[in-house]
Order: structure tokens, then sequence, then C-alpha cells
């Protein structure tokens, strides 16, 4: 039987260390666009996931003012039937 002190030894430690997290930064931003076109369907499907839901900018990084572009953007293109409502 091992005793206290060998299991303290062998266990790993309970407290993992805190690495912070990487900043996001706004790609929009970053390629200084003012607005995000509904046509361009490629770069809206990167921001809708598997489930078709608007993805938020906890996620994304996507600045308050393009966020708000990109989900206007990305309904108008769901009325068009670019993109659809529901993933199957």
């Amino acid at each position: 039987m091992a005793t206290r002190e060998e299991r303290e030894k062998t266990d790993k430690p309970l407290a993992r260390k805190f690495f912070p997290p990487k900043k996001k930064v706004c790609r929009f931003c970053e390629r200084n666009l003012r607005d995000i076109d509904y046509k361009a369907v490629e770069i809206l499907r990167k921001y809708i996931p598997d489930r078709g839901k608007i993805a938020p900018r906890r996620i994304t990084g996507t600045c308050a003012y393009h966020q708000r572009k990109l989900a206007r953007a990305i309904k108008r293109a769901r009325i068009l039937a670019l993109l659809p409502f529901v993933e199957d």
C-alpha cells in the first residue's frame, strides 16, 4: 500500500496553470472593410455553425459594428435563398 506522500508525488496536480485566451481581432477591421456584401456567400458561411445560427461576437471575434453588418447580410442572404435557414 502506497503512503500518502508517495501518492501526492505521482498524482497530477488538481489545479491547472492558467493561460489567458488569445485576443480575437475583427477580420473585417483588419482588411479595412466597411460593408459586408450579402452576395459573398463563402465569407458568410464561416460565421454560421452546423446548426445554422449566427455565431456570436465572443466566438468569432468581430467588433460590434461588423457583427451588426454581418447579421444583416446573413439575414438578407437567407431571404434570397443564398444561405439556408437551417442545416439538415
